[in-house]
């Protein structure tokens, strides 16, 4: 072959790869061919090349050569057609078009990759499935998919199961089909969460009784591993009846119900107790069925709380209110029974729609007001103790189930409000008379006092009007003060009978509580329970000196002392205060007076009996520019008087003259 065929032939052969070289010195056999690698010396890349059996070694080397010959012509096309500049802007060279000495056609090709493909699994990222333990190390798991490669996962992913050998079957999860080292990237861990979240929530959706084990206590409840995830298992979901001891709980293995699935918090919350309640719901409706009021039942004390205790009936619990468990108070129901003390119990009431029992246990017994002596009565004195303190009152328990009640106002004489805390307190001894008994209805009344005498009964001897005494005071009102003259014995001092001379607008501004007061009775109403007392009674009124000193109309140097809207306070004497109305508290030059000054006031009413004087500065100076203005006024009158007189004797003849007069002076003003 020429070189210049040989170029052409290799022309060709670059732009359709696809197109057979046909060799001229070899001979074709129909035999089945092997399979020989042929290594040529000149070129550095494996060829494959099909050999007849037996084949002559001429053909063989003449085949050789030719091959050679091809090869270097491509080389020396592709240098000429495609520069390196070019070969290297390509993205993606097709081997395929290039190997035109490949043995197998495109179309055999493709069958033996559909057959090795068949020979796997149809495996996607992201996917569970099953895989065979082929190895177990102490740190990693080799895990067989019948894939093209086997995965490889930590130990530590099946500590769970220490048992774990070769020939198990595990769910992996198909993390990469390849890594950059081109590994199958398995995870077991992640693959039991996926398969664990899938059972957890068809067991919520379908009520599936799930198996767990109890791991650890937590805060309100437990963790429970379930299809290897942590769900939490609340205190009051364990059982029907409450747990003393949680820790015994721990390790053990008991069926759930899931009961909550959240997945955006990864929360699970399973109960067991569902699971007996829906056991007790056939047994509860049975048993419920069989009840009637006043039947008595035998139980066990399952629960006690500060308000009652929870009794099983086998299988259905029953309340025994605090009220309930016995005649007398208690502070707390410990004291009558204990926990799973077997008791007898007797139904007071019950809801068979809520499943709901009241129960009983002091009316198992006689009540205590059927075992009163009959010969108890109105006035007798009785001892008991202080159960319960109230504002108004205390109920004193005289025995075991019979209380009576001891009012605040039984407890003293005095009128004056008190609490009843300030008498007694829980647990205190009392010693009382009974005021009224009324054994149909069960209720009983005490009384104190009367155990001391009436100290208004001989008022009027004790405290004879004008009868002078020194008290304490117990409180203020805006009228008055209250002051005690003994126990039981209070007294009202009015605020105007405080002082003759000054005004007190609170009680407040003359004295203070627990201060002693100087008083004199004034008034005893022994119907009504009232004194009144006074204490400025103690001094001589001193305005039948004033009215004396000061006199209406006349003037008096004062001091202001107060000033206010209406008016202002004028002291005229160390003991005198005198009210200016405020029209009456102007100076001359239309300003007001101030706080301080010492100005000159004339008294307009003076009244002994109530305690009142009245007056003006304003009227001072107002009478004389009244004067004044009466003179003025007087005089005016003198001389329109005079002009009169004078205008009817005066002529025609002097009017002229007048006239010309008038003349003359303006133009001489001109």
């Amino acid at each position: 072959m020429s070189e210049e065929n040989k170029k052409e032939t290799a022309e060709k052969a670059v732009e359709n790869p696809k197109s057979k070289v046909v060799l001229e010195t070899t001979p074709v056999v129909e035999k089945k061919p092997v399979t020989k690698v042929v290594k040529s010396k000149k070129t550095p890349k494996k060829r494959i090349q099909k050999v007849v059996e037996s084949p002559k070694s001429e053909e063989i080397i003449e085949k050789d050569s030719v091959i050679e010959e091809i090869t270097n012509a491509i080389e020396e096309v592709k240098i000429e057609k495609y520069p390196k500049e070019k070969v290297e802007k390509l993205e993606e060279f097709d081997w395929d078009k290039a190997a035109q000495n490949d043995v197998y056609s495109k179309k055999e090709r493709s069958d033996f990759e559909t057959q090795y493909s068949a020979t796997l699994p149809d495996v996607v990222d992201k996917q569970v499935i099953d895989g065979t333990v082929v190895l177990v190390t102490d740190r990693e798991v080799v895990i067989d998919i019948n894939f093209k490669s086997d995965g490889v996962i930590s130990f530590n992913e099946f500590k769970y199961n220490p048992e774990l050998k070769a020939g198990d079957t595990v769910e992996v999860l198909v993390e990469k089909q390849e890594d950059k080292n081109g590994q199958l990237v398995l995870s077991h861990r992640r693959a039991r969460v996926l398969r664990a979240w899938e059972k957890v929530n068809v067991a919520l959706e379908t009520g599936e009784v799930v198996n767990g084990q109890i791991m650890s206590r937590t805060k309100g409840g437990m963790i429970v591993d379930i299809f290897g995830i942590e769900c939490f298992l609340p205190g009051s979901q364990i059982d029907v009846k409450p747990i003393r001891d949680y820790d015994e709980y721990v390790g053990k293995k008991m069926e759930f119900k899931v009961v909550k699935v959240n997945e955006s918090f990864r929360n699970v919350v399973v109960s067991h107790k569902a699971l007996i309640e829906a056991d007790l719901a056939v047994q509860t409706k049975e048993i419920m069925s069989k009840l009637e009021k006043g039947q008595v039942l035998e139980g066990t004390v399952k629960n006690i709380t500060s308000y009652g205790v929870f009794v099983d009936l086998g299988g259905i619990d029953g309340l025994i209110h605090i009220t309930d468990l016995s005649w007398g108070r208690i502070s707390h129901p410990d004291e009558i029974v204990s926990l799973d003390e077997t008791i007898n119990v007797v139904i007071l009431d019950y809801d068979e729609g809520k499943s709901r029992i009241q129960l009983g246990l002091k009316q198992l017994g006689t009540h205590p007001w059927e075992n009163l002596d009959e010969n108890v009565k109105v006035g007798d004195e009785v001892d008991g103790n202080v159960v319960v303190v109230a504002d108004y009152g205390v109920f004193v328990e005289l025995q075991a189930g019979i209380e009576a009640l001891l009012h605040v106002s039984e407890m003293s004489w005095s009128t004056h409000l008190r609490s009843a805390n300030d008498f007694y307190k829980k647990g205190d001894s009392v010693k009382a008379q009974i005021l009224t008994l009324d054994k149909e209805t069960r209720k009983m009344s005490l009384g104190v006092k009367q155990m001391t005498p009436d100290p208004w009964a001989d008022i009027a001897a004790t405290f004879p009007v004008g009868s002078k005494h020194s008290v304490k005071v117990r409180n203020f009102t805006n009228f008055g003060i209250f002051v005690e003259l003994v126990e039981g014995v209070d007294g009202l001092v009015h605020i105007s009978d405080l002082s003759w001379t000054k005004k007190i607008k609170h009680p407040a501004e003359f004295t203070q509580v627990d201060a002693m007061l100087d008083v004199v009775v004034l008034d005893i109403d022994k119907g009504n329970r009232k004194i009144s007392l006074g204490h400025k009674q103690l001094d001589e009124n001193p305005w039948d000196e004033y009215v004396k000193q000061f006199k209406e109309g006349k003037d008096y140097e004062g001091i202001v002392k107060e000033v206010f809207d209406k008016g202002a306070v004028i002291a005229l004497s160390e003991d005198v205060e005198a009210f200016a109305p405020k029209r009456h508290a102007e100076k001359e030059d239309g300003s007001s007076i101030t706080v301080g000054e010492t100005l000159s006031f004339r008294i307009l009413e003076f009244s002994k009996e109530n305690k009142k004087i009245l007056v003006s500065h304003t009227a001072i100076f107002k009478a004389e520019l009244e004067v004044e203005r009466k003179k003025s006024a007087s005089s005016a009158k003198k001389v329109m008087k005079k002009l009169e007189v004078d205008k009817k004797q005066s002529t025609l003849g002097d009017l002229d003259s007048l006239a010309a007069l008038k003349k003359n002076l303006e133009h001489g003003d001109n």
